[in-house]
């Protein structure tokens, strides 16, 4: 699946932020609601980022809401605001409570991982399940950007004329392991959304150390890392697992940045086995 089937929704947050979103219902008997929310990066979108996933999703029974963050995809890219971490949930949750979801499976990925992180902290009373995957928000800013994939990410501007479509499929590729995995039909999608984007997200965004408040999150875990990960480093997967009450944990070889997308099969299925207990 590589089209968005559902029709573009848009939730308005605030004067200057408007999210776009697109609901994706359960086949037959609904089980529980999911949530997606996606990486940082140039040409980020929800969609971009748990294409592989929705369906597998659907057909075992679970609503799936995926939406774009502030400054990425569809959404309004507003530069009159910080990025910080309570921003991002903040705007979240006014869709959830937009759309009346009490009670929340969160699926987030990198920058979408220390968002779910950061709702399962300040809303334990509303997330049933956590789901992550290589996520921020668990390493210093220092750490992150010490890494080879932020120092790419952050070289060229968003949005200024350096920042070529070849420069784009190059950083793409080392979020994966398998460079094939990047092929014409991703770049494409990836670089239309970035003829949208604007750096403020990025030099804004102000993501805490939440490593030390992970003791505190009651919600079960479900954490995947790829071992190649040139981003977020694999070594926070260990930091998940000393600290979370409830965790279960999947570490790949061979597998970059993006499980969800290296491989989907083997990450929906386990999924859902997590989510049904």
């Amino acid at each position: 699946m590589t089209a968005n089937p559902q029709q573009s929704q848009f939730h308005q947050v605030s004067p200057s932020l408007t999210l776009h979103y697109t609901d994706h219902p359960a086949s037959g008997e609904c089980l529980g609601n999911l949530v997606f929310v996606h990486g940082s990066g140039p040409g980020a979108s929800g969609w971009s980022n748990f294409k592989h996933n929705v369906s597998a999703f659907q057909a075992a029974g679970y609503r799936c809401i995926v939406f774009d963050q502030s400054g990425y995809g569809l959404s309004d890219k507003p530069t009159d605001v910080d990025h910080t971490l309570d921003f991002f949930v903040d705007s979240m949750m006014s869709l959830l409570d937009a759309l009346g979801l009490d009670r929340v499976t969160l699926v987030g990925n990198s920058l979408g991982g220390a968002v779910v992180l950061g709702a399962a902290l300040a809303h334990p009373e509303r997330v049933v399940q956590l789901i992550l995957m290589a996520p921020g928000g668990i390493e210093s800013r220092e750490t992150y950007f010490a890494t080879e994939g932020i120092q790419a990410m952050v070289k060229y501007p968003m949005g200024s004329p350096e920042f070529t479509r070849d420069v784009l499929a190059q950083l793409l590729t080392l979020l994966v392991h398998d460079p094939k995995v990047v092929d014409e039909a991703l770049i494409d999608e990836r670089w239309t959304v970035l003829g949208t984007q604007n750096p403020h997200v990025l030099a804004t965004m102000m993501i805490p150390n939440l490593s030390d408040r992970i003791a505190e999150i009651t919600a079960p875990m479900l954490v995947f890392w790829g071992m190649d990960d040139k981003f977020c480093p694999a070594g926070g997967a260990w930091k998940l697992l000393q600290s979370a009450q409830c965790i279960q944990a999947e570490l790949l070889n061979r597998c970059g940045h993006w499980v969800m997308t290296e491989y989907p099969e083997l990450f929906n299925r386990r999924c859902i086995d997590f989510l049904r207990g």
